[in-house]
């Protein structure tokens, strides 16, 4: 079912950890662990056991950028089959919420990327229809979703040569959520004219021509929505959901009744309480959502009454991407480390917001039932997990029925040296390694204690000649983005950071990595978070780092033995195994997000200025609307590049900088 394809076999530990946890697998082991060295090829690990017990697979990583990262490895090493990617679909999101102290409303206010409501609903669409799936998902994952019963059930079925009633399907597109637009091809719209249909599903680039002969399909096709030419043809086709939340007639006309009742119950206990403010408050706003279900078969804030919707009762589990799953399907959680724990906070976190709107009087007790779900819970919806990390965490330790070490490195690279200093003259002992890695065509990271910090290192570094650039959280994305890849095509030669320098940075090109203050306990330098930051330097042959340190704390000795440990067996079998190591060779990634985007014709944007004769305040104006878009789809590099034309355009021109 699975087909991988890759240029190179198993190498090192590799082929030892693929046979085991395969195993594992086939033995029904609930829980296991691949501890695998940063470098080690995990991600190839997990692809081998994949193809190998050929199962549906939910790969689960905590944040987006390893889940992009994630994304473009299983799409090279599985290119015939499904591999899909589930993020949140918000490229800004303030959730509603009240401050009772400073008797704060907060409206929900939100900016919703359609390229990634794209990719969501094609991802729920694989998962229903086949099972050479992988899905790439953060901890969306666990996030109120669609009842998949009614993603399934509510679909159009259209079959060549047989009738249908043009009401009948206008009816049930509406029901599916689709839109009726006779200029724009935009995806979730449809179009009829005369004997044609023409469906534009928002999970597809292409569009579905319907041709009628009276009320009998003649002609079934798939079309290029841009050039209108015909890519197939088909017999039988079905057409799924415009939305994730789609729900029928009958469900909403019963949900009301449910709504109405409990909107009684709380408005008593409110007036019980001698809350009057509450009571009229949850009466205006609940009686207005009523009218527009009533009416319009939705409301704003809909999400906070789908307990009502999908017939469950109060305290049960959200509908989330976990059912869309058959029973057997396996899930990798990358970087368990963090992955858990931040399974385990969802919950508390959004329980905490919501229990103010309810006590308060702007929602009905149902909006705590629109939640994540559970850690239990969680663990409940799954069926056989394996834990990857190369520093894994108490839960993975304790519950695995098999721990798996990925210790040996394929390309024979081996763990960092480490040498500690002292910190008097930490910062000009730091500019004297990294001139000296810099001649060598090398680079370097930092890692400091505090933005401030980072910002004043990175400032002296540049004064002694050598170029560098902070990152730390107050940058946007789309400037870590553009930091990280002029660390790595050599535009700098240092970066600074405090926490960003850990998981998820794959840097070959970095042979030095410095932690100044390592004896400074705490969250950024417990033994989990050496032993990642020194994980950063062993993509390189040479590489190497620095702690600066005036005494050795446990946890600095826990991160040294442990990377010891792991040098020595490597060494060892590069001698017994004649492999001389080498550095790891890693292109820079594309993007990943072109195949949902629509075919546009890029113009030469300097040449069109030209050419219409615009003021240089228009053509800004022409780069910033190019800037925001490409900030929109998460091309962010292409945006940085507008960004730095618009800012030389404004200083050549003398123009004032916002």
């Amino acid at each position: 079912m699975f087909k991988l394809l890759s240029e190179y076999g198993p190498q090192g530990d590799q082929p030892k950890a693929i046979e085991e946890l395969t195993q594992g697998i086939e033995s029904d082991y609930r829980f296991q662990t691949l501890l695998g060295v940063t470098g080690s090829g995990k991600t190839y690990t997990m692809a081998n056991i994949i193809a190998n017990v050929n199962r549906p697979t939910l790969v689960l990583s905590p944040n987006k950028i390893l889940a992009v990262q994630l994304y473009n490895e299983f799409k090279e090493f599985f290119p015939e089959n499904r591999v899909e990617f589930f993020i949140s679909y918000y490229d800004y999101y303030q959730p509603e919420a009240y401050i009772p102290s400073r008797d704060i409303y907060i409206e929900k206010n939100a900016d919703i990327n359609d390229i990634l409501v794209k990719m969501r609903l094609s991802t729920l669409k694989s998962i229903l229809t086949r099972r050479d799936v992988i899905v790439v998902s953060s901890v969306s994952a666990i996030y109120a979703s669609g009842n998949p019963q009614d993603f399934s059930n509510i679909n159009l079925y259209l079959r060549k040569g047989e009738a249908y009633s043009r009401k009948e399907i206008l009816t049930k597109l509406g029901k599916m959520q689709y839109t009726r637009q006779e200029k724009d091809f935009l995806g979730g719209t449809f179009r009829w004219k005369g004997e044609v249909l023409e469906i534009f599903p928002p999970y597809d680039d292409f569009g579905i021509r319907t041709t009628f002969f009276d009320n009998e399909i003649e002609k079934i096709e798939r079309f290029d929505v841009f050039n209108r030419t015909i890519m197939e043809e088909y017999d039988k086709i079905t057409i799924y959901p415009a939305k994730e939340f789609v729900t029928s007639d009958e469900k909403i006309l019963s949900a009301i009744e449910e709504i109405n009742k409990d909107l009684e119950t709380q408005i008593a206990y409110f007036k019980s309480e001698g809350k009057l403010l509450e009571a009229q408050r949850i009466e205006q706003r609940v009686r207005q959502d009523m009218e527009f279900l009533q009416t319009l078969g939705y409301c704003k804030g809909i999400e906070n009454y789908s307990r009502y919707f999908d017939g469950r009762r109060p305290g049960d589990a959200p509908w989330t991407l976990l059912d869309y799953f058959e029973n057997d399907f396996i899930t990798f959680i990358d970087e368990s480390h963090i992955a858990v724990p931040q399974l385990r906070a969802m919950f508390r976190g959004d329980y905490a917001r919501k229990k103010n709107l309810v006590e308060y009087g702007f929602r009905l007790p149902s909006a705590l039932d629109n939640r994540p779900l559970r850690f239990e819970e969680f663990i409940e919806k799954t069926n056989q997990i394996i834990f990857v990390s190369a520093t894994p965490g108490p839960f993975e330790m304790e519950v695995s029925e098999q721990i798996v070490e990925q210790i040996i490195r394929p390309t024979g690279l081996v763990d960092p040296k480490i040498e500690v200093k002292k910190t008097e003259g930490q910062v000009d002992d730091f500019v004297s390694e990294v001139k000296e890695v810099v001649q060598n065509g090398r680079r370097a990271l930092a890692v400091v204690l505090t933005k401030k910090d980072a910002e004043i290192l990175s400032d002296h570094l540049n004064l002694m000649g050598v170029k560098s650039l902070y990152l730390h959280s107050e940058l946007d994305t789309i400037e870590r983005s553009e930091v990280v890849k002029k660390l790595r095509n050599g535009e700098i030669e240092v970066v600074v950071g405090v926490n960003l320098l850990r998981e998820g940075l794959d840097l070959p090109e970095v042979s030095l990595v410095a932690i100044m203050d390592a004896d400074r306990e705490g969250f950024l330098r417990s033994e989990t978070t050496l032993i990642q930051t020194i994980g950063r330097a062993a993509r390189n042959v040479d590489g190497k780092v620095l702690l600066y340190a005036d005494r050795i704390t446990e946890a600095m000795k826990t991160a040294i033995d442990e990377t010891n440990r792991r040098r020595e067996i490597q060494i060892k079998f590069n001698q017994e195994h004649n492999i001389t190591p080498r550095s790891i060779i890693k292109k820079l990634p594309e993007d990943v997000f072109a195949p949902f985007k629509d075919d546009t014709i890029k113009e030469d944007d300097y040449l069109f200025a030209v050419e219409e004769n615009l003021s240089p305040e228009d053509y800004i104006s022409l780069l910033e609307e190019k800037m925001y878009m490409a900030a929109s789809e998460l091309n962010y590099e292409e945006a940085a590049k507008y960004r730095d034309e618009i800012k030389k355009i404004k200083r050549k021109y003398n123009i004032k900088q916002n």
